[in-house]
């Protein structure tokens, strides 16, 4: 079986079991399914497909990518009523767009977004024979372009910077059997200057003399142990991890515990859920934390409290027979270990918000992340509501991971095209920034990635105008729109102004965060780059010109090259489609690691 490793890394249970595999399938393109009933259990559809791969994938088994805006799964599975103070609980990690989910012809629940997760009781609705039935009817109408759906392409073939469209389940299916005195969530909010962590621990079915005991420990070291009574259903308690000891302050030291790209320290945590009558434990939960601050001053990025140049790369996070879905695990830790080795210390992921196995090797490894959640393509009232739902789902998931450093609501003005004098889309754009910031103060946000940003953390700058190597005067054009910020924040390298009217930086940093696209074809097919180069000894000049550009800017504190691998049409990737280096990663890196921290300017 494809992706059968545990799917949430940072709220682990042991008794769980995966449903990825085969299963049924079929299009239903009259939409003749639900008056049919084709989620009674006695209904077989006609066609298989293996989960969790969308049909337009070749590992789906059907690889078809042609429009069919609905379709069905069904599958059986094996699974007896749990004794009395047990749960079943399904888990879907991403179905595109919206889901109706069936379990023996009876509707257990719906979820309309296509990024984010959801789950549901299904303990009522298990039929007594232990042979369980599960349908899933998706609709993903392709032409609605108030759907977030980034890069995704409403059309059969993919265009230009548009890609394969992906419709149905592409992440782990999977259910697990719990206690009615449970874990619901965790959440570790991190405060360096105070040394101190705050955990909030929400709890289900449990009561006054119910206990809650906790272990953090850091290597073989524990940190913090104890237990506290469920007094509500919703614990918040600190714990002081600095402990008076300075190394762990982190101004003399790599400060440990501290995570960081160079040193990716993390804390794990367990949990128990204690039945205050009988003293047995009803559930055993393990998660993970970093300790890590960032914020923004004197124009520059601070990590740990310390200025930190993030030196990251575009990562689409397509691949040519899963798309949006990895074929592995191990595909997300090779991406990430390819980047590392190619002198990157994070990415910006763009256009999607990515499987959380990734997320756990980014924390792992040591790699920063810039979540970006898919767009829309056009304002209106129904594609702001979906777009904020989407948000408030994605932080719920993956806050507690400390490789996340900045969140990016919009990119380009996709979604708000109109935001350069439009008031209500720069008040959508400004919504954005204060919500994100109000239900997580642990990150910086960008509010509009590339131009025509409102308030933001940091201004983020797109410029492919660097040309062609034998142009000269382009070049330097290009290397002086970069030199001061100044020039940054007046260059015009598109259409459109860095901020939106009435806007204008107050003293945030200035990072490139889209540049290069150097176009080069390795496989024989045709495709585009922003500039193309003929073989990797070009490539690699091409790369070092225009990274001189970069390094010799007085102000710019960051940037994110265009981009980690190709996809599709696109040949601007330092990795082809299928991962392989286009020429020694130790050639890049050797280029990336021309800039270091001695040269910052205070």
């Amino acid at each position: 079986m494809l992706r059968n490793e545990y799917p949430r890394p940072q709220f682990v249970r042991s008794d769980w079991h995966n449903l990825n595999g085969e299963w049924r399938f079929e299009f239903d393109d009259d939409d003749l399914g639900l008056n049919e009933h084709w989620y009674e259990p006695e209904h077989t559809l006609n066609d298989s497909i293996q989960v969790p791969f969308v049909y337009q994938s070749k590992l789906s088994g059907i690889a078809d990518t042609g429009r069919h805006d609905v379709v069905w799964y069904q599958r059986s599975f094996t699974l007896t009523r749990p004794a009395d103070g047990q749960r079943v609980l399904l888990h879907f990690g991403a179905v595109d767009y919206e889901a109706t989910v069936f379990l023996n012809g009876k509707q257990v629940t719906k979820h309309i977004g296509g990024h984010t997760p959801f789950s549901a009781d299904v303990t009522p609705y298990l039929d007594d024979s232990g042979v369980q039935v599960l349908t899933v009817r998706v609709f993903d109408p392709q032409d609605d372009e108030q759907i977030p759906r980034g890069k995704q392409f409403w059309g059969s073939h993919s265009v230009g910077i548009w890609y394969t469209n992906s419709t149905g389940i592409w992440q782990t299916v999977w259910y697990e059997i719990v206690s009615t005195k449970r874990l619901e969530d965790l959440k570790f909010t991190t405060d360096l200057d105070a040394g101190t962590v705050s955990i909030d621990a929400m709890g289900v079915g449990v009561a006054p003399d119910d206990r809650l005991r906790y272990t953090i420990r850091y290597k073989d070291i524990t940190v913090a142990s104890g237990e506290l009574s469920w007094q509500s259903d919703e614990l918040r308690w600190d714990i002081d991890y600095v402990q008076n000891h300075i190394f762990r302050m982190g101004f003399h030291s790599d400060g440990e515990p501290m995570w960081s790209p160079e040193h990716p320290n993390l804390l794990d945590a367990s949990f128990a859920v204690i039945d205050g009558g009988t003293g047995t434990i009803t559930d055993q939960v393990d998660s993970y934390f970093g300790l890590r601050k960032v914020h923004t001053e004197n124009g520059m990025v601070y990590l740990n409290n310390k200025p930190y140049y993030q030196k990251l790369v575009l990562d689409q996070g397509y691949w040519p027979d899963g798309l949006l879905t990895a074929p592995s695990d191990e595909d997300y830790k090779r991406d990430i270990e390819l980047s590392k080795a190619m002198g990157f210390n994070g990415c910006r992921k763009h256009q999607k918000m990515e499987d959380p196995r990734f997320l756990y090797w980014a924390d792992k490894l040591g790699y920063i992340v810039w979540g970006e959640c898919a767009a829309a393509t056009v304002y209106t009232k129904k594609a702001v509501d979906r777009l904020m739902g989407e948000w408030q789902e994605i932080i719920d998931r993956d806050y507690n991971h400390p490789s996340i450093l900045v969140w990016v609501p919009l990119n380009e003005s996709w979604g708000v095209p109109g935001i350069h004098a439009n008031r209500s889309q720069q008040h959508c754009s400004q919504a954005m920034y204060h919500y994100l910031h109000s239900i997580d103060p642990t990150r910086l946000v960008e509010s509009n990635d590339g131009w025509e940003q409102t308030e933001t953390d940091i201004c983020a700058i797109h410029n492919y105008a660097h040309g062609q190597a034998e142009e000269q005067g382009k070049y330097e054009e290009y290397r002086a729109m970069l030199a001061t910020r100044d020039s940054l924040l007046t260059m015009c390298p598109s259409c459109w102004d860095i901020y939106a009217r009435g806007f204008s930086n107050q003293g945030e940093p200035i990072l490139l965060t889209e540049f290069g696209g150097i176009g080069f074809d390795v496989s024989g097919e045709p495709g585009w780059g922003y500039t193309s180069v003929s073989d990797a000894e070009e490539f690699l000049k091409d790369y070092s010109r225009i990274m001189d550009a970069v390094y010799a800017s007085e102000g710019l504190w960051g940037y994110c090259y265009t981009q980690l691998t190709d996809v599709e049409q696109e040949i601007n990737g330092l990795l082809t489609y299928d991962r392989q280096p286009k020429c020694d990663p130790a050639a890049v890196k050797a280029i990336n690691d021309k800039y270091h921290v001695s040269r910052i300017r205070l």
